[in-house]
């Protein structure tokens, strides 16, 4: 057993003076297969202890159906870092912002139009229970109180960023002691004054999270927090990605000497992250400042180790840091692992295709509505949502208004495209209508929901209505496209599909096959395509968008398999040339 203690301004591990050297690496970002690689590097960087959050969503995806499998085994994730005999600090507060759709959140509690979210509101709480009635029962026999690498668990996450409900604070705190968690207990917070007030509990250990000038950030703690062990539980030494935006890179020079400053102060230190992965799928979150902005798929992070797990200026630095400060020759250190080899499969071409509008009943199965109703009233979580009613005329002159779209819409009258309204710029569309009227179709994205701060109830698709000037529109049909698998998209050969659809911007789906005798990590390069998303093997990869930062979208070898391959690509607007290529580098702007 290892008993993690705080005591006397430090940590005590079995009784013995301890400091916490850990690294994020989230198991839910990672495939499985590479977990081991992934920790390895981590150990091989001189750390002693991973961290990992908790996303709620991925693990109760529907409300009391329950996923602990492939990317959602934290036993496994947790059992292999104990053998490898690493500590592990779990993080499964129900709320876990981490840049992750709806901060880890389930949809599905967006149906409950009164629930209150992260306080002590009683839906929310029965719901949150619920979970913790199946999750924590399988964390238990890994605490370190049972010979297990579990050594601490947070109870929520920077709740001082979002409120003061400190009864709820404790309320989950109880919770987890009472379902038999007997680690060392935490919250993590900003270093002001506000968030240490409202995220921190009496009794229970506080930390703070940061990304630089430690020695004002530790002051500040120390005004709350006199006896307690310094611990940075998220050392923020690189950044997301949002679309739109540059990408974000810190010099690894700055980053060591943060640091080390943080080491010679006796602090504990958790990288956020080490080692960022990917934001497979539509799990990618969003923040809302002055206007939403959503995260890129790429949850590179500029981390130590890159997004698919090679060894950076950065994870050097920090190496040296960790060796210097122990006294240590890096030669002393465990052995990285061999690097992981990259693969140029060339060009591919997708030689099916599959029109979306002409095939949502095959699709979707359709619902009736007097108003566009969002995703969640549907029983819908992410993806993408199609909105069709029909519209007298003649009109000319007026403006379509869609009434807090959520996120992206693209409007079609009678199938040809219009334009594209954005939830950042929700500029109204002029469509004249002939006078015998015309059908309108409205294709919504989820581009992912926002992670943090006071938006964080954030419903998908048209939220509030669709008018023309100020005249809103009823009796609409609502097909919901989760697009959770690709198998039942009819596919026919580009060269039998209609010439006219090939000549329009219309929302598209793309087929292509590829051999691969060995495989390696590979990288989809997507020039001259515009907005979508990309399935390898029927594993969605996540989103891509010619506007950036991010020019790739990364492929681990183990969804790759010997012989044939399927690539399937959901693309919004057009492609001039439907051939993709697997290319051998990242780029992520």
């Amino acid at each position: 057993m290892a008993i993690l203690q705080a005591k006397d301004k430090q940590f005590l591990l079995d009784g013995k003076p301890f400091q916490i050297i850990s690294g994020a690496i989230h198991y839910f970002r990672v495939v499985p297969e590479y977990w081991e690689d992934r920790l390895l590097k981590l150990k091989a960087c001189g750390f002693n202890t991973v961290e990992t959050y908790v996303p709620w969503n991925m693990h109760e995806p529907q409300e009391n159906i329950f996923n602990f499998e492939g990317l959602a085994d934290i036993e496994r994730f947790i059992a292999l870092a104990g053998k490898l005999e690493l500590h592990v600090i779990v993080r499964p507060s129900p709320y876990i912002c981490a840049e992750w759709e709806f901060g880890g959140l389930p949809a599905w509690l967006l149906q409950y139009s009164n629930m209150k979210l992260r306080c002590m509101d009683t839906a929310y709480l029965q719901k949150v229970d619920r979970y913790y009635d199946e999750l924590i029962p399988k964390l238990v026999p890994y605490l370190s109180t049972n010979g297990g690498p579990v050594i601490a668990m947070q109870i929520e996450n920077e709740y001082g960023s979002y409120g003061n409900d400190t009864a709820y604070l404790t309320y989950l705190r109880d919770g987890l002691i009472k379902r038999g968690v007997d680690v060392l207990l935490f919250t993590s917070d900003g270093p002001e004054d506000g968030m240490l007030q409202g995220g921190t509990v009496p009794g229970t250990l506080a930390t703070v999270n940061f990304g630089s000038r430690p020695e004002e950030a530790f002051e500040k703690f120390r005004e709350y927090r006199a006896d307690e062990p310094l611990m940075c539980m998220e050392y923020w030494n690189g950044w997301f990605d949002h679309w739109l935006k540059p990408h974000h890179t810190r010099d690894a020079g700055d980053v060591a000497d943060v640091f080390d400053r943080m080491l010679r102060a006796g602090a504990s230190v958790n990288f956020y992250m080490f080692h960022g992965g990917t934001n497979f799928g539509f799990y990618n979150g969003a923040n809302f400042g002055e206007k939403y902005e959503a995260t890129i798929t790429s949850y590179d992070y500029d981390s130590p180790l890159s997004e698919c797990g090679d060894e950076t200026e950065k994870y050097r630095a920090v190496r040296s840091v960790i060796a210097r400060y122990l006294e240590k020759d890096e030669k002393e250190f465990p052995v990285f692992p061999a690097p992981i080899p990259k693969k140029s499969y060339g060009r591919i071409s997708l030689t099916e295709k599959a029109d979306l509008l002409g095939q949502l009943d095959q699709l979707s199965v359709p619902v009736k509505r007097t108003c566009p109703e969002p995703m969640e009233l549907v029983g819908q979580s992410y993806g993408f949502i199609v909105y069709s009613t029909q519209v007298s005329g003649p009109r000319t002159g007026e403006k379509l208004h869609l009434q807090e779209v959520h996120d992206r819409a693209q409007i079609f009258l009678d199938g040809v495209y219009q334009g594209t309204v954005e939830r950042w710029d929700p500029r109204p569309l002029p469509l004249d209508i002939p006078a015998q009227g015309a059908k309108l179709d409205i294709v919504v994205e989820n581009m992912g929901r926002v992670n943090y701060g006071p938006k964080l109830r954030d419903f998908k698709g048209i939220t509030e209505g669709v008018r023309f000037n100020n005249q809103f529109l009823f009796d609409w049909t609502i097909y919901p496209l989760p697009l959770d698998n690709t198998d039942a998209i009819p596919f026919v050969s580009s060269a039998e599909s209609v010439q006219q659809e090939q000549d329009q911007e219309r929302p598209t789906f793309y087929r292509g096959e590829f051999n691969v005798e060995e495989a390696g990590d590979t990288f989809v390069r997507l020039e001259g395509w515009s907005k979508g998303i990309v399935w390898i093997n029927g594993f969605n990869l996540g989103r891509y968008w010619e506007k950036g930062p991010q020019r790739t979208l990364y492929v681990p070898a183990p969804l790759l398999r010997k012989g044939c391959n399927e690539i399937v690509i959901f693309e919004l607007h057009r492609t001039e040339n439907p051939v993709i290529e697997l290319t051998d580098a990242p780029d992520l702007g």
